[in-house]
């Protein structure tokens, strides 16, 4: 079956980086697009950052500049690379693809950004 598995998060001072990973297995992982979304408390999920097969990506308003999405398709993982990181930014953050219309999840990392 279809699972992902993300690491990396952890408490930083704000300004300071992560690095997320999201492992994934029993899919062909080449061929789908891959979402990183995050949920702080008292808030509705919202997505993050995306990219698709081919390499293109797109990010939200509030991170882009600082965020990057990337994937390894030998590793069948996708990356967040998280840079001067915001208070604002604490939340679980998640990984995403849609295989025919089916939703996947991962059971999401936390990321807190405190002093």
């Amino acid at each position: 079956q279809v699972q992902l598995v993300e690491s990396g998060g952890g408490l930083v001072q704000p300004g300071g980086s992560l690095r997320l990973s999201c492992t994934t297995s029993g899919m062909i992982f080449n061929l789908y697009t891959m979402g990183w979304y995050r949920q702080a408390p008292g808030k509705q999920r919202e997505l993050v950052a995306r990219i698709t097969s081919g390499g293109s990506t797109n990010y939200a308003d509030s991170v882009k500049g600082r965020f990057t999405v990337s994937r390894d398709n030998a590793k069948n993982t996708v990356y967040l690379h998280m840079n001067s990181l915001k208070p604002e930014d604490t939340a679980v953050y998640y990984c995403n693809t849609n295989l025919i219309g089916i939703g996947y999840w991962g059971q999401g990392t936390q990321v807190t950004v405190s002093s």
